[in-house]
Parts: structure tokens; C-alpha cells; sequence
């Protein structure tokens, strides 16, 4: 008689962990504890009686039956995937689920969102903001949006977003009786506001970067809060705590209402940009369709007129 199958959450449990080879870095993708990660990995090994990892108080690997058993488990979630997005093909589900970066979400797509859904009423969009890269073969997602060189082997590319970074602040700053902010080298009365998301990405022009450009050698780059996602900096510039590098696209309408000025010119273009991602195979999908065409529709709209929302 066969053994019935093993409990789904165990086997997404090891598949994960034996990715990671890290029950933290596992519990971080799940939304559990590693403790809870911990306990499904070990429902499983008792349910297969067999021995999965190795673990020891540095590392975790896998065993050999551990190496033998993986392949299978993640052949079989990448055909759960794919059976369900030909389900919704094959049901007409008119949603379209989209991963994004969190303040590409915040700052560009919800402010404009509504027109979408006045031109497709009869699609849903369904928006995530999962930090780490989605990978199409695990992960029920129709497309993502990438930041990067747009290079991605099996996926169809089409840039979305150059960026553009330059300083800004609330006006009050900039009228500041005190010390009002006229040249680069005033940024040495006032508080620097950091993008955390800086630290990971060497394509993003920090302070020390753009103070370099500047030519201005006497402000610490270094002090003043961080932030992260980039949109809580851009709040916190807003709420006239300091002055803060901001992507040109995220502050479009914050400097066209007035809730943010540019206190001098100057800016940086940066290597790397937003770009709309999906497997090639869906290039005819019409809901992946409509959606590109919208997104071209309303780059032509900022192309014309910046300051309109």
C-alpha cells in the first residue's frame, strides 16, 4: 500500500529552508517563526522517516537523501503553479497579481491606479510588495516589477522607469531664517535624511555620493536618521525633519502640489532602473496586455505633462 503524501506546509517548509539552507532566512519568506519552520521540517522527517538536514549550531545542510528528495519537491510546486495560473486562464479569473517594489507601489501606481480601474473595470489588480525577487516558477504572480539592468534570461523585459536622484525638502527649510538653504554647503545646518534601501544597492547615489558630485567637502554625510522603504524618507521630508535624496518619479507629485521644492539643481542618473517583468510565454495574456498598454499610456501622460496626476 503507498504512503499517503506528506503535509503540504512540511514539504513548503523543507523546499524553502533546503533553498536558504537557514531556517531564519526561510521563516523570513513564509511569514513564521524558525521555530514553526523548525517543527514542520521534523513533522516531515518523521513522516518520511528519513533524516533531511544536517544541523548543527553554525550550519544546516542538507543530507543525501535530503539532496535525492528536493529536486522532485520543487518540480512539484512549480507544476501547482502552473496549474493554477491555467486554471485562471482556462476559469477567465479577470485579476492580475503583481508584485512590486514597496514605494514604486506607494509612490507611482496607487496615485494613478484609479484610471486603470475606469478603463478595465472587468480586471483586479492584486498588488504585492514581497521584498525579495519573485521567482515565476515557485510563486503565483502574473508579473513583477524589477529594479535592475532589465537583463532576465526567460523573462520578457520592458523598461518602466528610469531614476534620477536629487535632494528635497520642505519648503519651510528652504525659508528657514536661520539658516535658509540656498547652496549645497547650508546642508551642513540641517539634518540628512538616509534611504536605507542605499545600503544594498551600490547603483544609488547616497550623501557622500552626491556631495562628492557637488564638490562640497565640509558636510558629514554620514549623521541624520535612515529610513526604509524609500517612501518613509520622502514622508519624513515632507514633515520637514531634514533634507532627503529622492527618486525623481517618486516626488513628481509632492514637488508639483508643493509639498516638497527642489532647494538647488543638481541631480543623478543612476545605472539601474524599474522594469516590467514576466515569462515570455504570457506575452499574449490580454490582461498582461492591457496593463502594459496602460502603463505606456500613462509614461506618455508624464512625458507631457509632468506636474498632471
Amino acid at each position: 500500500m503507498s504512503r499517503p503524501i506528506p503535509p503540504l506546509n512540511a514539504l513548503r517548509a523543507f523546499e524553502v529552508a533546503a533553498r536558504h539552507l537557514s531556517f531564519t532566512r526561510a521563516a523570513d519568506e513564509l511569514f513564521v517563526t524558525p521555530s514553526a519552520v523548525s517543527h514542520q521540517v521534523k513533522t516531515l522527517e518523521e513522516n518520511l522517516g528519513v533524516a533531511l538536514f544536517m544541523r548543527d549550531s553554525k550550519s544546516l545542510s542538507l543530507t543525501a537523501a535530503g539532496k535525492a528528495y528536493l529536486p522532485g519537491v520543487q518540480e512539484a510546486f512549480k507544476q501547482l503553479v502552473f496549474a493554477t495560473h491555467q486554471l485562471h486562464k482556462t476559469l477567465g479569473v479577470p485579476s492580475l497579481k503583481i508584485n512590486l517594489p514597496p514605494t514604486f507601489a506607494v509612490k507611482w501606481l496607487t496615485p494613478r491606479m484609479r484610471r486603470f480601474m475606469q478603463a478595465h473595470p472587468d480586471i483586479d489588480l492584486k498588488i504585492s510588495t514581497e521584498k525579495d525577487m519573485v521567482d515565476f516558477t515557485r510563486q503565483d504572480f502574473d508579473m513583477a516589477v524589477r529594479y535592475g539592468r532589465g537583463t532576465y534570461p526567460g523573462l520578457y523585459s520592458e523598461l518602466c522607469l528610469p531614476v534620477e536622484v536629487f535632494p528635497v525638502c520642505s519648503p519651510a527649510l528652504v525659508l528657514d531664517e536661520a539658516h535658509p538653504l540656498k547652496t549645497p554647503s547650508d546642508l551642513r545646518f540641517h539634518t540628512l535624511l538616509h534611504d536605507e534601501s542605499t545600503y544594498d544597492d551600490v547603483s544609488n547615489p547616497n550623501w557622500s555620493m552626491w556631495l562628492e558630485q557637488a564638490g562640497v567637502a565640509d558636510v558629514d554625510a554620514t549623521r541624520g536618521p535612515s529610513f526604509w522603504p524609500s517612501h518613509l524618507v520622502i514622508g519624513a521630508a515632507i514633515d520637514g525633519l531634514g533634507v532627503a535624496l529622492a527618486k525623481k518619479h517618486w516626488v513628481a507629485d509632492d514637488l508639483a502640489y508643493g509639498r516638497l521644492v527642489r532647494p538647488f539643481e543638481g541631480s543623478m542618473q543612476v545605472e539601474f532602473a524599474y522594469y516590467i517583468v514576466f515569462p515570455e510565454d504570457r506575452v499574449n495574456d490580454p490582461r498582461i496586455r492591457a496593463f502594459l498598454g496602460w502603463v505606456r499610456e500613462e509614461l506618455a501622460r508624464d512625458r507631457q505633462a509632468p506636474s498632471s496626476r
